[in-house]
């Protein structure tokens, strides 16, 4: 059974050496989710990674990465680690899980670069992590808590380090991800499957916590949204060369309308396009 969320310490309280903060001493920070999961579920998240990304690992004095709730199985954990070693083949990846017979089970996957531990959003490894992913974890959470356990991880970056509190479909058709370095979240991605929807706007219902209930007149997610649905609509005659060929319409008409596209061709014909934060935050 799933726990009810508990309270995450105020975002104003900063961890000690070691980055911790909140929770009861001696006791990882966070619940125990569902740990649904499919292999391959993360492909979309880990290609941008392994993408426009790959510089911050490569560029890394510790190539530490955490996998933050990998859940019932560690197979996404695993896949990380196959991709990412072949950005860095010294990379350490730490499977992170607070449910200890989540973690008993993967063990027999370890081997040198990986491994798993219990713990929560603490993150009680050696070192600082440069990249921390957290896929399906927070959508359990209270919106006011998002801050809190945002401000928790980042406070454990590396320098140049990167957070991405994510969450997508059961297999990955649908994503969307924040990334967030240690001082401000910077962007909001999306990645959708071709042929797998008719709006955009339908990967509203797997935004993240921080935005999935701002998605209301008035609020800039919605009004993103919406930009990408018209532009979507309009290059409709571009359909019969292909969907790839009519997303990458749809972002370049929303990147000239003014949203600030922080991507370009390459990444859009995969079914990729991020935006700069500000521009979809959530509102005061």
């Amino acid at each position: 059974m799933v726990q009810k969320a508990e309270r995450v310490a105020s975002p104003g309280t900063r961890g000690g050496a070691g980055g911790r903060t909140g929770g009861r001493a001696g006791r990882p920070v966070g619940n125990v989710t569902r740990g649904t999961t499919n292999p391959n579920r993360m492909r979309r998240v880990d290609r941008w990674l392994t993408g426009p990304q790959a510089w911050r690992l490569r560029n890394a004095a510790d190539p530490l990465v955490v996998d933050l709730g990998y859940g019932a199985s560690p197979a996404t954990a695993v896949e990380l680690f196959d991709r990412l070693r072949a950005v860095r083949p010294d990379v350490r990846v730490v499977g992170i899980e607070i449910e200890p017979e989540r973690v008993r089970l993967a063990r027999p996957l370890e081997r040198p670069g990986l491994s798993f531990q219990l713990g929560g959003f603490e993150l009680p490894v050696p070192g600082r992590p440069v990249l921390v992913r957290a896929f399906n974890v927070l959508r359990q959470y209270e919106d006011a808590d998002v801050a809190a356990i945002w401000r928790l991880v980042q406070d454990r970056l590396a320098p140049g380090g990167l957070f991405i509190d994510g969450t997508c479909d059961e297999i990955g058709r649908r994503v969307t991800w924040v990334a967030l370095d240690a001082d401000r979240p910077l962007c909001l991605g999306l990645s959708l499957r071709f042929g797998g929807f008719e709006l955009p706007s339908e990967v509203a219902e797997r935004l993240p916590k921080a935005l999935i209930h701002r998605n209301v007149p008035g609020e800039r997610i919605h009004s993103f949204l919406q930009a990408l649905d018209k532009a979507w609509v309009e290059a409709a005659p571009l359909a019969s060369f292909g969907n790839r060929q009519r997303w990458t319409a749809m972002c370049r008409a929303v990147r000239d309308a003014g949203w600030p596209v922080l991507d370009g061709p390459s990444r859009w014909r995969l079914g990729e396009l991020t935006v700069a934060w500000d521009a979809v935050a959530p509102g005061p």
